[in-house]
């Protein structure tokens, strides 16, 4: 499958209209349900198969964001062989009290796996997180970035964004 096809797929299994609030605050009429692309096999594996060309060289753990950054970064994993830590949205107040379970972030080159990004506010969030935990970070991948083409939200941190599909990919396919 290449990207074209998959964005299609994408959109035929993902988009919902309607009236939506997105983290970001904003609203909009259309939404990207990506627990309907994760939850679907054939498509998980497409979409880890054609991100894991754009993991930055020289990554040494996958970070997946809670919870819908954690089944690609999970796939990634098994595409690439690269160990994952699974971040927290909040750090834990019992047992280990950590915000990163899994493969240890501490003084690794960590790449930030997330679904969908319209702002980025949420892995804003979870890089100040990381960073405070001894993780070196560069990059943030996702599948979806369905923010303004215009605006580059993570520059003043340090972070280059990657994604797969945009939505200029998955307007074509939108009806």
């Amino acid at each position: 499958m290449d990207k074209v096809e998959l964005a299609k797929r994408v959109v035929e299994v993902a988009l919902r209209r309607g009236e939506f609030k997105l983290r970001s605050g904003q609203t909009s009429n259309v939404y990207f349900d990506k627990y309907q692309f994760e939850a679907r096999p054939e498509l998980l594996r497409e979409i880890a198969r054609q991100l894991a060309p754009l993991i930055p060289e020289g990554t040494e753990v996958l970070a997946g964001l809670e919870l819908g950054g954690v089944p690609i970064a999970t796939a990634l994993s098994f595409e690439t062989g690269l160990p994952v830590a699974f971040v927290r949205k909040e750090r834990k107040t019992y047992g280990t009290c950590l915000i990163a379970e899994g493969a240890v972030v501490r003084d690794k080159k960590v790449c930030i796996v997330e679904d969908v990004i319209t702002t980025g506010g949420a892995v804003l969030d979870s890089v100040r997180e990381l960073r405070a935990e001894g993780a070196q970070l560069a990059t943030v991948l996702s599948v979806i970035y369905r923010g303004d083409p215009n605006k580059d939200y993570f520059a003043s941190e340090g972070l280059k964004r990657i994604s797969l599909l945009s939505l200029a990919d998955l307007e074509p396919h939108m009806g």
